[in-house]
C-alpha cells in the first residue's frame, strides 16, 4: 500500500466523519414523545432526555443521571465497535 492509498484512506475517514456529525446535529434537533400511564419522557434523536415526568411531577436530577447512564452506554458500544473493527486498521 503506497502513500496515495493512504491518504485516499484518510480522505475517505474525515469524510465519514463528517457525514457522522452532520447525522448527529440533525438527530439532536428531532425529539420523541412518549406519554404512557402517568409517565411523560421526551427525548432526542441522539438519545439525549430533555424531560422525563412522573404524573406531572419532573426531576432534573433524574434526567441528569440518566443521561450520564445513557452516554455511558455509548462510550461502552463504541469501544466495543472499535475492538471489533480493530480500531483503524480495520477501516481497509
Amino acid at each position: 500500500m503506497g502513500i496515495g492509498d493512504t491518504l485516499k484512506n484518510l480522505g475517505d475517514i474525515n469524510k465519514l466523519r463528517q457525514q457522522a456529525m452532520q447525522m448527529q446535529k440533525n438527530l439532536a434537533g428531532q425529539q420523541i414523545t412518549v406519554e404512557e400511564n402517568g409517565v411523560k419522557v421526551v427525548i432526542t434523536g441522539d438519545q439525549k432526555i430533555m424531560e422525563l415526568s412522573i404524573q406531572g411531577i419532573s426531576n432534573e436530577v433524574l434526567n441528569e443521571v440518566l443521561n450520564k447512564a445513557i452516554r455511558k452506554s455509548q462510550e461502552m458500544a463504541a469501544k466495543e465497535l472499535m475492538n471489533v473493527s480493530g480500531g483503524m486498521g480495520g477501516m481497509n
